[in-house]
């Protein structure tokens, strides 16, 4: 069968690279194209066009490359014709890909959602879209079923494809690691400024000064080691480390948070991915202030990041925008490296998560689900 891909940003394409790993397991005929990244190419996959050249985050940023979005779009539907698949599969993506869902349907070509738009923090309209024109929508957090429910909404949920991130990892030890990264013996704190360009040029510049404030404590013998994306120029990273001991490291992110002592975290898949793996951390967030300040005014819920939105309380500290600040950083970190309680509870809340997620193996089930749909 045909599957055509569609996943917008890094987060995506991981999940996109797995599930297209378990189809081709289990059709051997599987001719599948992609709108993702290097991980879906790698998996699989034949790229249309990387995820790269297409994302696009905030308002006011959405504005400016408007005409850049529209081309995207038409770009995407005639390559979508050309293929003519049996199957679209959407991998979150909301702006781009429920355009895409109401184009594919008015076509006559199945449409499967999986990982859904986050409807219950913002724009819930969208639900109407969803209802409308996706065939099938695969949640992959467990209080989505009851939200999707009352909303008229057929969910499936078949676990998160993320708790598979342990059977993934390497098990390289931190002497390999430091070994393959030229690495001294300092213990590690990982430093996540996020997969786009706006995040990281608003996050940097106060990871710099917490390193600062960080060579004049006691905890001068860590070092800070940035999870690079692949899909931002490493030039851009540079801007802001060179001259300083601050290390890039590259397509290792499972590995680093596994070595590192804590992480900051920018808000998404990573600090869920950090809980998933144990790694004690706190999430920092914040970009345009035009576009945060609108954004305020329609997200409804309590907590950013997905571990608090899981446990449905405040698991890892949030500091966002204005409270986003070195200092603040700093102090929560050394609470983190300092306070067992602490560090204890924020652990024992990690492993409730990981149980709350239905074990391994959500990539398999979830292909499973699609192929026997397309199948029948």
């Amino acid at each position: 069968m045909r599957y055509y891909i569609i996943a917008g940003e890094p987060s995506g394409d991981l999940h996109a690279s797995n599930l297209i790993k378990s189809i081709i397991k289990r059709d051997d005929a599987a001719k599948i194209r992609a709108m993702a990244g290097d991980l879906s190419r790698e998996a699989g996959a034949e790229l249309y066009r990387h995820y790269k050249d297409t994302a696009v985050m905030g308002i006011v940023e959405v504005v400016k490359k408007a005409g850049k979005i529209l081309n995207n779009l038409s770009d995407c539907k005639r390559d979508i014709l050309q293929f003519n698949p049996d199957v679209i599969i959407l991998v979150d993506y909301p702006g781009f890909n429920l355009k895409i869902a109401k184009f594919a349907k008015s076509r006559g070509i199945k449409v499967f959602y999986y990982i859904a738009p986050k409807v219950w923090a913002w724009k819930e309209h969208r639900v109407k879209e969803l209802r409308k024109y996706v065939d099938r929508l695969y949640i992959i957090f467990p209080f989505e079923k009851d939200y999707f429910t009352q909303r008229g909404v057929e969910v499936i949920y078949l676990g998160n494809p993320l708790a598979d991130l342990e059977s993934m990892d390497t098990n390289e030890s931190i002497e390999e690691f430091r070994q393959k990264h030229h690495l001294s013996n300092s213990k590690f704190i990982a430093l996540f400024p996020g997969s786009r360009k706006m995040e990281i040029e608003y996050l940097m510049p106060l990871y710099l000064e917490f390193n600062k404030i960080l060579k004049q404590s006691q905890y001068s013998d860590y070092k800070l080691l940035i999870a690079q994306v692949d899909s931002i120029d490493e030039s851009l990273y540079h801007n802001f480390i060179d001259g300083t001991d601050i290390a890039l490291i590259k397509g290792d992110n499972r590995t680093l948070l596994r070595h590192s002592e804590c992480a900051i975290i920018c808000s998404g898949t990573a600090s869920l991915e950090a809980a998933l793996l144990d790694t004690k951390h706190l999430v920092c967030y914040g970009f345009n202030k035009i576009s945060y300040a609108i954004a305020k005014l329609f997200v409804k819920i309590k907590y950013v990041s997905l571990p608090n939105i899981i446990a449905g309380k405040e698991v890892v500290k949030e500091l966002i925008q204005g409270e986003a600040t070195p200092q603040n950083i700093f102090k929560e970190v050394v609470r983190i490296l300092s306070d067992c309680d602490y560090s204890n509870r924020m652990e024992r809340s990690f492993k409730e998560i990981q149980e709350n997620l239905n074990g391994k193996g959500a990539s398999d089930r979830i292909a499973d689900s699609i192929y026997n749909a397309l199948k029948g």
